[in-house]
């Protein structure tokens, strides 16, 4: 603990600073390192978090926040739906069936995911932002060879309106019959998020067992929307165990589906931390340099203290306030600015994109505007516990060289 007099001596210390310019000037740069670093990496991680719940919201689009599979699952699914449903946590669960298969219109083929659903429950469960999609499937439910075609799918086929496609199940291509294609009408495009718009395709559940007759067909499987995404693998678990008692089923949550990419962005994130920590780590440095120079230009006072009975922890201490107020001025400089930008960012890079595109002839090219963020006020906390942490060790070393500084060597000359 700090005693109130090793507090009052450092705060002298660092504010008794006016005539020596080359120390306030070295504390100020440390200090700003500390800001800089601290500013830097919640802004950083801020537009991390953005990004990734970014791609979480086009993600589950076409994934599903749990699937449920199991060969029980054959038999009863229908009377598990009701169950299902009333379970906590659990908003809403739908049957379906997906395997490949190709489309073909006018010569145009495409391998796709093809997933046969009931589009009335079907409404109830997909993460769909255009209020459009429940009258695409409501159109899918009256048509009995309806196909939905994800937006991007349809530009490759080159399919701009209404027409028809035929579907051929992988297995049956692979066995070369060709009259097991199954002709689908087109009643619209819909939005699958950037996973699913190129390869991901709706019919209903009827036409798909139509479609993968035979041994190899797809199993039926349930997917469920839950409360929380985060504890979408919970949540099933409990529902189901809570419904089916023993049952062994397969339960498949967003993040395992989707791992290597969240993996992926959750590992970038971490390294993108770790290597903007190291600007912290250069300011902490400059605090050692400080209190270097500050033990060397006061050993005569702290020579003097010494001989009015200040301790060596007493000592230590004077210096390690020194360093740490610098360390909380330049994280609380620091992370202030730092939630402040990254509220903002989108409007400060829409100013940068209009600065740099008034540069260039052509412009919105450089398209910085859709940077969003997302503060998550753990990692602010974190950011600032790391940032205090690497100050106080920073003050380690100068503070036990100031207390061992011998009284009767330094006073002998003065």
């Amino acid at each position: 603990m700090v005693k109130p007099f090793s507090l009052f001596v450092g705060l002298r210390f660092t504010l008794a600073r006016k005539n020596n310019l080359l120390l306030s000037f070295v504390s100020l740069i440390s200090m700003l390192g500390i800001s800089l670093g601290v500013l830097i990496l919640i802004v950083a991680l801020a537009v991390i978090n953005g990004s990734i719940a970014t791609l979480r919201g086009e993600a589950l689009k076409s994934v599903p926040h749990v699937t449920v599979s199991g060969s029980n699952l054959q038999d009863d699914w229908q009377s598990l739906l009701p169950v299902l449903n009333t379970a906590p946590g659990v908003q809403s669960s739908a049957p379906f069936m997906e395997g490949d298969a190709l489309l073909r219109y006018q010569g145009q083929d495409e391998f796709v995911r093809l997933r046969g659903i009931d589009p009335m429950a079907e409404a109830e469960v997909m993460d769909a932002a255009d209020p459009r999609f429940g009258t695409l499937l409501q159109q899918l439910a009256a048509t009995d060879n309806g196909i939905i075609l994800g937006a991007r799918l349809a530009g490759n086929l080159r399919l701009y309106g209404s027409g028809n496609v035929s579907a051929t199940a992988l297995h049956s291509l692979l066995a070369r019959r060709v009259e097991d294609a199954l002709g689908l009408q087109v009643v619209g495009f819909a939005d699958f998020g950037m996973y699913g718009n190129a390869n991901l395709a709706l019919v209903n559940l009827a036409s798909a067992e139509t479609l993968w007759e035979g041994q190899s067909s797809p199993r039926t499987q349930l997917r469920l929307r839950v409360a929380d995404v985060y504890q979408a693998g919970e949540i099933a678990n409990a529902a189901l165990a809570q419904a089916r008692p023993g049952q062994d089923y397969q339960i498949v949550p967003w993040n395992v589906a989707q791992a290597s990419l969240f993996d992926a962005l959750n590992m970038e994130k971490i390294l993108t931390g770790f290597m903007l920590l190291m600007i912290v780590i250069i300011g902490a440095v400059n605090i050692i340099s400080t209190l270097v120079m500050v033990v060397a230009h006061k050993s005569a006072d702290i020579a003097i203290l010494r001989t009015m009975g200040a301790s060596r922890n007493g000592i230590m201490a004077i210096f390690m306030v020194q360093g740490l107020l610098a360390g909380l001025f330049g994280t609380a400089i620091g992370a202030v600015l730092g939630v402040m930008l990254a509220s903002n960012v989108a409007s400060v890079s829409l100013v940068i994109e209009r600065a740099i595109n008034a540069m260039i002839s052509n412009g919105n090219i450089y398209l910085l505007s859709h940077l969003q963020t997302q503060i998550n006020w753990g990692e602010v906390g974190l950011v600032c516990l790391a940032a205090l942490t690497i100050s106080f060790i920073a003050t380690l070393y100068p503070a036990y060289r100031a207390s061992r500084i011998q009284p009767a060597e330094v006073l002998r000359y003065e």
